[in-house]
C-alpha cells in the first residue's frame, strides 16, 4: 500500500487536485438544487459571547451590498458601543432604536423593563411590516421573552404569520425559547469554553461594547 510518505510532492499535488475535483463537482451538484429565495428568521442565542456580535457581522455584511437595515436593541440602549457609533457613519442606510433601559439588574424596576420592552417590540413590528429594510436585528429580544416582558406568542404569531417573504430578521440573546427556535430558519447556540471575565478581566472597548 502507498502511503503519502512514499509519494513525491508531484503526486500529492495531483491527487490533492483529483480530491477536490471531486468534491467540487459533488458540491455544485449540491448547489444547482438550492434555488430558494427568502427572508430568513436568524436566531442567535447560548452562554457564549458573541450573539450580538454575529447579529451586527450580517448588518455590516447586509451594508455591504447596499442594503437598508434597522437595529432594535432591547436591552443595550442607553450603552454607547462601537457598532453603533460605526453605523452613524452609514445614516443613509440604517436605522437605529435604542429602546432600552439598561440590563434589568441596574433598572431594578420591572413595570418600567416592560414598558420598555413593549415600546421596542411595537418599534420593530413596524420596521420589519414596512419592508423598508432588507434586514432587521432585534437585539437581546431573547432576554425580555426569557423575562417575559411582552407575550411569546405575540412574538411568535406576528414572525410567522406577518413577517414579510423578503425580509430578513436576526435576534439574539441567550436562553430563546423553544417556540422562536422552532419557527427559525437558521439557529446558532453560542458555547463558552473560556471568558476573560472570570480571570478579572473587565469588559474592554471593541471587545464587549
Amino acid at each position: 500500500m502507498v502511503t503519502k510518505a512514499d509519494m513525491s510532492e508531484e503526486d500529492l499535488d495531483a491527487r490533492h487536485a483529483e480530491k477536490m475535483r471531486k468534491k467540487k463537482a459533488a458540491r455544485d451538484k449540491i448547489m444547482a438544487t438550492k434555488t430558494i429565495e427568502k427572508g430568513l428568521l436568524i436566531v442567535h442565542t447560548g452562554k457564549g459571547k458573541g450573539k450580538s456580535t454575529a447579529g451586527f457581522g450580517m448588518i455590516f455584511r447586509s451594508l455591504g451590498h447596499g442594503h437598508k437595515v434597522a437595529v432594535v436593541q432591547f436591552v443595550k440602549g442607553r450603552l454607547e458601543t462601537g457598532e453603533r457609533m460605526a453605523l452613524d457613519r452609514f445614516s443613509d442606510l440604517v436605522t437605529i432604536k435604542r429602546m432600552g433601559e439598561g440590563f434589568t439588574w441596574e433598572t431594578q424596576d420591572r413595570q418600567r423593563d416592560i414598558t420598555a420592552a413593549h415600546a421596542a417590540w411595537d418599534a420593530a413590528k413596524e420596521l420589519i411590516s414596512s419592508r423598508e429594510h432588507k434586514m432587521v436585528l432585534l437585539d437581546e429580544l431573547n432576554i425580555v421573552l426569557r423575562y417575559e416582558y411582552i407575550p411569546l406568542e405575540d412574538v411568535v404569531s406576528f414572525l410567522r404569520e406577518e413577517k414579510p417573504d423578503d425580509v430578513h430578521v436576526v435576534i439574539t440573546g441567550r436562553n430563546a425559547k423553544d417556540e422562536l427556535i422552532e419557527i427559525a430558519d437558521l439557529v446558532t447556540e453560542m458555547g463558552q469554553i473560556k471568558h476573560p471575565f472570570r480571570s478579572g478581566v473587565k469588559p474592554q472597548e471593541g471587545i464587549e461594547f
